[in-house]
């Protein structure tokens, strides 16, 4: 029986989390507000050229651009910028370069509304629903890329996460299994490590009291079929969109990115030819999984504040309330989720980039997060639950004071 104590401390936890967030949400419109008469945008320009009937772009009008054949190309997936296209069609690409944060921030309101519903789906107390959504939207790297919306990286993943979250729906609260995969298929277009969530979406559609060989000789196999369908055409499309910019069906354009006058680390890595190695393993690990949060101070004295560190900060100092799947209830779907992330974060932990120019946060952590959420959710909602509140509260409060130390000192 709580005492009034600590019910006093519990709500004084609430009112300043509340603070935080609102002080968070400042930061988010006044960026927004400041950025508001930005014309540059990678995936309006490359919407404006589909409208056109090209796939190139006349100049590269942010970064990661591919130089080929003397043609400028966006070498990101191009479901983003079909997204934008009606906006560029009926206003313009600049009018669309301009509300470019405001669609990022739609994505991620519409990703918001169904955790809600899976979050019921799954029997999830309603007050812990309230904390993760929290948790989602505070204390995730789902701040940073709306905080950050306008940028071509960040846009294509909030994109990425509303469709890699509606595939989830589609399984848990629609119970479509070929629905979900039209969504997966969907996310590739946007992030291509969506390809590997078909391993759990399958585990969540089979019925979890049978057993799995008599739920895989019961479970119709049509809807499987028709999800495996959209898959394969979602990789079709991609592999003719690679052939008829660059002559190759996986040549994604990287070999060929242009980024003239930038002299970065991650611009050595580019030069030196290895998107994947394993010597970056060591490096990507560290900042994933134990990095803590990272100030860089130098000078004579080494008291001068640098910035805020530019690789970031691991995703679990960043969202510490993921420890609790610690308590996640393990059965089949937890072996697949496991097993999805595994390979999912493996391959990230051997890519050249970690996710660069970011701050106490992961960003692509969020190719699996979405996966560890419903893992979470899935728990047993015991005492050992009263801690998110806290753990959500502490980590949305560093990640207002990394914004904010990264405003007033930079990144470095």
């Amino acid at each position: 029986m709580p005492t009034a104590s600590s019910l006093r401390r519990e709500r004084a936890l609430v009112y300043f989390f509340i603070l935080i967030c609102l002080a968070m949400s400042a930061l988010v419109l006044m960026r927004a507000a400041m950025r508001s008469g930005a014309t540059a945008s990678s995936y309006a320009a490359l919407a404006e050229a589909f409208l056109q009937g090209r796939l190139w772009i006349g100049k590269c009008p942010e970064i990661d651009c591919a130089l080929f054949d003397n043609k400028t190309y966006v070498i990101f997936p191009p479901l983003p910028a079909v997204a934008m296209a009606p906006i560029v069609a009926a206003f313009g690409a600049a009018f669309a370069a301009r509300t470019q944060m405001a669609l990022t921030l739609l994505f991620i309101a519409l990703a918001l509304w169904l955790w809600r519903r899976i979050f019921i789906a799954l029997d999830v107390p309603r007050e812990s629903i309230n904390w993760l959504l929290a948790a989602i939207t505070f204390a995730s790297p789902v701040f940073y890329i709306a905080f950050k919306g306008d940028g071509v990286w960040f846009f294509a993943q909030s994109l990425g996460f509303l469709l890699m979250t509606a595939a989830l729906a589609s399984v848990i609260v629609w119970r479509s299994l070929a629905l979900a995969g039209l969504f997966v298929a969907l996310a590739f277009l946007c992030r291509q490590m969506s390809i590997f969530y078909p391993l759990f979406i399958a585990a969540l559609a089979l019925p979890e009291q049978q057993r799995l060989s008599d739920a895989l000789r019961r479970y119709p196999w049509k809807p499987f079929i028709i999800a495996a369908v959209f898959v394969a055409a979602s990789l079709a499309v991609i592999f003719a969109y690679n052939y008829a910019r660059f002559g190759a069906p996986f040549e994604t354009g990287y070999k060929y990115m242009h980024n003239p006058g930038m002299d970065t680390l991650i611009t050595s890595r580019q030069l030196d030819g290895s998107l994947f190695s394993f010597k970056y393993f060591l490096s990507n690990f560290y900042y994933l999984f134990l990095q803590g949060f990272h100030m860089n101070f130098g000078g004579k004295l080494g008291n001068q504040p640098l910035g805020m560190d530019v690789f970031g900060t691991s995703i679990i100092a960043a969202s510490p309330w993921l420890a609790l799947m610690f308590y996640m209830r393990f059965d089949r779907v937890a072996v697949a989720g496991l097993a999805t992330i595994a390979i999912i974060a493996g391959l990230t932990l051997l890519y050249h980039s970690n996710g660069f120019e970011q701050v106490h946060t992961q960003r692509y952590a969020l190719d699996w997060l979405p996966i560890a959420i419903v893992l979470l959710a899935r728990s047993a909602w015991s005492g050992s639950q009263r801690a998110l509140p806290m753990l959500v509260t502490f980590a949305a409060g560093m990640n207002l004071i990394a914004i904010l130390s990264s405003m007033a000192f930079g990144v470095k």
